[in-house]
Parts: C-alpha cells; sequence; structure tokens
C-alpha cells in the first residue's frame, strides 16, 4: 500500500530520517494492521522508502529501508548480520562477555533492542513494526548468533504509545535462572534479565564506569542512583578510599552487595544506602559531608522534549548539590540519559548549577553511550547518553 506525504513533508526522508509524524500525511490511514509495511511517496506519487505503519503512533511510519526492495525475512537477515558483523569488528569480547548488539534505528531496525548476556539474548520490541516481525526476529538471532535463550523485556513505557501492552518471558528456550554473571573489563556482575533495569544491565556506560574506577583511586566516593553498583565496584576496583552507594531500590543494592562478594572487595571500604537521592543530597549538605568523587547517574527525567522544562529542574537540583558536595579539586561524573535533553542544554543545565552553588569549575572530559550504541549521522536523536567530567577550581 501507498501512503502520500503532504507537499514538502519528504524533506526529512530526503535526509535519511527514519521517523514520519502523523500530520506528514495526505490521509493517514488507522485502517492498516499495526506494524504492518507501506511504500511512502510524495504528494507526485514519487518512490521514497518502505516503512512500518503504527496507527496509534504519532510517529505513524518508522523506515526500514530508502530502496525499493521488498521487507521479508531475508531482508531482516542481512540486517542483523550487518549489526553483528559490525560488533565483531569493535572487537569487544576483551571487554567482557556482555554487549548491545542491535540498537534500534543506528542498525536500521527502528524499536528493536537486543542485549547479549553471555549465553542469553535480552530482546526489546518498542515499536507497532518490531511487534509484527518479532517471532521472525527471534528465529534469525537464534540462527545467526547459535545462542538458544531468548528473553523478551518489552515493558518499556514508550510501547503504550504504540497501543502495545507490556510483555515480558521466554522468546527461545527457557530460562532456569534470572541471575547471570557477565565479566566486564576483569570484574564480575550479577545480571537479573527478568526484574532488573532495562534489559538487566546498564551496557551503555560500560567504558565510563571503567573510567569513573580510574578517577577514584585513593578518594572517597558518592554514588548517586547507584543501581546494582556498576561504578561503586569499579571504583573499589581502583583502589578508591571509600564508596558511599546510594539507591531507592532496596533489591537493587542487595545485588551491589552480591558484586561487592563476587569480586572479593572489602566491605570495610564500602556502604550501601537506600533513599530518595534528593533528600539524601540535601542531609549530606545539612551535615557538611563532601566528597573527592560524585557520580550522577539518574533515570531518565525527559523522554520527550515535552518533559525537558520540569526535567531541567531536576537535573539542576541533584548538580547543585552535588557541586556544594565536592571537596575543592574534586570531581562531579554527571550524566543525563534523557532524549528530551540535548547535549547543549545539559552542559547548560551543569553551568547554571555550579554558578548557584558559587562553584567555579570546569569539563575535562565530554562521555557518552558505548560503541556498541552507535548514532547513526542521519539521526541524532539516537545520541541519548550524555556526560560530563567537571572538575571543581
Amino acid at each position: 500500500m501507498n501512503l502520500s506525504l503532504k507537499p514538502g513533508r519528504e524533506k526529512s526522508l530526503l535526509r535519511l530520517h527514519p521517523w514520519v509524524f502523523a500530520s506528514a500525511f495526505q490521509t493517514p490511514d488507522v485502517s492498516i494492521a499495526s506494524g504492518s509495511t507501506v511504500s511512502l511517496v510524495d504528494a507526485n506519487g514519487q518512490f521514497l522508502a518502505r516503512a512500518s505503519y503504527s496507527p496509534h503512533s504519532q510517529i505513524r511510519a518508522r523506515v526500514w529501508t530508502f530502496n525499493d526492495e521488498e521487507v521479508d525475512k531475508e531482508f531482516f537477515r542481512r540486517r542483523i548480520k550487518a549489526a553483528l558483523n559490525s560488533r565483531r569488528r569493535l572487537q569487544l569480547d576483551g571487554q567482557g562477555d556482555a554487549q548491545r548488539l542491535i540498537h534500534g534505528e543506528s542498525d536500521g531496525i527502528p524499536g528493536l533492542i537486543v542485549d547479549r548476556y553471555a549465553d542469553v539474548l535480552v530482546l526489546q520490541s518498542l515499536t507497532a513494526g518490531t511487534e509484527f516481525w518479532k517471532q521472525t526476529f527471534a528465529d534469525l538471532l537464534v540462527e545467526e548468533t547459535g545462542v538458544q535463550i531468548i528473553y523478551e523485556r518489552s515493558d518499556a513505557d514508550v510501547r503504550e504509545l504504540e497501543g502495545l501492552q507490556p510483555i515480558t518471558g521466554s522468546l527461545r528456550g527457557e530460562l532456569h535462572t534470572s541471575r547471570f554473571t557477565i565479566q566486564e573489563h576483569g570484574l564480575k556482575f550479577n545480571v537479573d534479565v527478568q526484574h532488573g533495569h532495562k534489559t538487566g544491565f546498564y551496557l551503555d556506560q560500560r567504558e565510563n564506569r571503567r573510567r569513573v574506577g580510574e578517577l577514584s583511586k585513593d578518594r572517597d566516593m558518592l554514588n548517586c542512583f547507584c543501581y546494582t553498583g556498576g561504578f561503586s565496584i569499579h571504583a573499589l576496583a581502583n583502589g578508591a578510599r571509600s564508596v558511599l552507594s546510594v539507591d531507592s531500590s532496596a533489591d537493587a543494592l542487595t545485588l551491589l552487595e552480591e558484586n561487592l562478594r563476587l569480586n572479593n572487595l572489602p566491605a570495610e571500604r564500602h556502604t550501601s544506602m537506600e533513599g530518595d537521592v534528593f533528600q539524601l543530597l540535601r542531609r549530606f549538605r545539612d551535615e557538611a559531608r563532601s566528597f573527592d568523587v560524585i557520580v550522577l547517574d539518574p533515570p531518565k527525567f525527559a523522554p520527550t522534549s515535552a518533559h525537558a522544562e520540569k526535567a531541567a529542574r531536576a537535573y539542576k537540583d541533584i548538580n547543585l548539590l552535588a557541586f556544594k558536595l565536592l571537596r575543592a579539586g574534586g570531581i562531579l561524573v554527571t550524566f543525563s540519559c534523557s532524549g528530551g535533553v540535548d547535549a547543549t542544554l545539559f552542559q547548560k543545565i551543569v553551568a547554571s548549577a555550579a554558578l548557584d552553588a558559587g562553584v567555579d569549575a570546569v569539563i575535562i572530559e565530554h562521555l557518552s553511550q558505548g560503541v556498541d550504541h552507535p548514532v547513526s549521522l542521519h539521526f541524532p536523536e539516537g545520541a541519548y547518553l550524555k556526560g560530563l567530567v567537571c572538575v571543581k577550581k
């Protein structure tokens, strides 16, 4: 089926951006089956792309291909093979046995996320198009990777915008345990793929965890929104003097303590604290506590630009408090994973927080997501993780 765009609305497709919004179509047809493939044409009937159709989403179509070619199982086999080959070229095996294999739009399969944890794949289907082809993806992943167990974690909030219900469970094979031990830069982490955040672990922070470890040697560190302790474990393994890990989830902190024991790290140099980070930072300020290194890795405050203003206040609040808790010469490592807050805005927020805290600071490094989370030049929205390493003068 051909769907026509309004005059002039083909410009983003000509720039190879894969999203088409509902307002761009001359006559959006909600009767088209959710996730089915349509051909997009300009106002003159000229072919532009083939895309999946989502009748419930404001992103009405997501492009599979800009070529006039069939979208079928063999098409997706080529896409999956290309993604796997690109990971092999990155030679990440020396960094550990967990990595992202397929990263949505940047690997030419919008809405599909596949992470590998040792001998298990975890799949997220986030859009109508990936839901339509999900069983085909599962078959192809088994064939192309040789991994026999695929667990589905399609429980992200964005599925609601696609008119999809959350789904979790085994797609291929059976999980005999929800916990798996992975290796990262010589350290071990227990990952809960059934109940953990995202697909179980924040693989996008792999290199940043290593870097924070290096920066933490002989220093007192505060790790906020610590989850299962990725930054904390790396810091202790690299000789941090002390680490305080804060999170609101008791389950995450329990897994953190397991990870400490798994790596035979000295428990006397680590403290876990359950609670609201915003409240605890204020308490630490009132108690005149201070740290040499502070890591802020909060959850997504702004999933879209519509939430940016509210998110900006939250980011400013935690960064302002962190600057106040930093000792002279201390290091703040601060992140945003919010799609609605771009790198420029995030830097402005952190700068404003430093100003209001009465702090002079410099940026010494910019951090981003790992190389197995690539960003297409034609899809800048894929650059979702922003990080700054700031030193307080």
